[in-house]
């Protein structure tokens, strides 16, 4: 009896390395936020000195997003995205915020093209969609990265955002 369990056994286990090639592959997350790092940036903390030499804004190799672009100061969120794919014309950042002023979350969308890989992007809230003060943080915010097609390749929050499950 015991050498017909092992008999058995074996059979099944060859059964799966055989066939396994053949069986349709676990799909990787598309996407992680490897880092996210949410803080208030004064203005000139992007200044740099080819501007005043007559270039442009430098990005330091991140892609810079502002809800207003013609305001820098504001609250920022540092993040590094790993793909496996490219994020192409549509895909999206979703970032829900609760501000310190008013007790509904605020929806920002910004654009999010990159090539595989990883890409670092600086999300700024800025202007009259922060309260400009360097001391107010958000009470609680959500960030979602959305594909063309609508699928959440990820998404992460701080813990305020929802009540823990029971």
């Amino acid at each position: 009896m015991l050498h017909r369990r092992h008999s058995l056994f074996a059979l099944l286990f060859a059964f799966v390395v055989v066939l396994s090639p053949f069986a349709p592959a676990a799909r990787a997350a598309e996407a992680t936020f490897d880092r996210l790092w949410p803080s208030w940036r004064d203005t000139d903390s992007f200044d740099r000195i080819t501007e005043f030499l007559g270039g442009s804004e430098p990005t330091g190799g991140r892609t810079l997003l502002r809800t207003q672009p013609a305001s820098r100061a504001g609250y920022y969120f540092l993040l590094r995205v790993k793909t496996t794919t490219a994020l192409t014309a549509g895909a999206t950042f979703q970032l829900s915020v609760i501000r310190p002023d008013a007790p509904e979350p605020k929806l920002f969308s910004f654009p999010a093209t990159a090539p595989s890989g990883d890409t670092v992007f600086d999300l700024g809230l800025t202007g009259a969609d922060w309260p400009g003060r360097k001391t107010a943080n958000p009470v609680a915010w959500k960030l979602t990265l959305v594909a063309a097609d609508g699928r959440v390749l990820a998404e992460h929050k701080s813990f305020l955002w929802e009540k823990p499950a029971k």
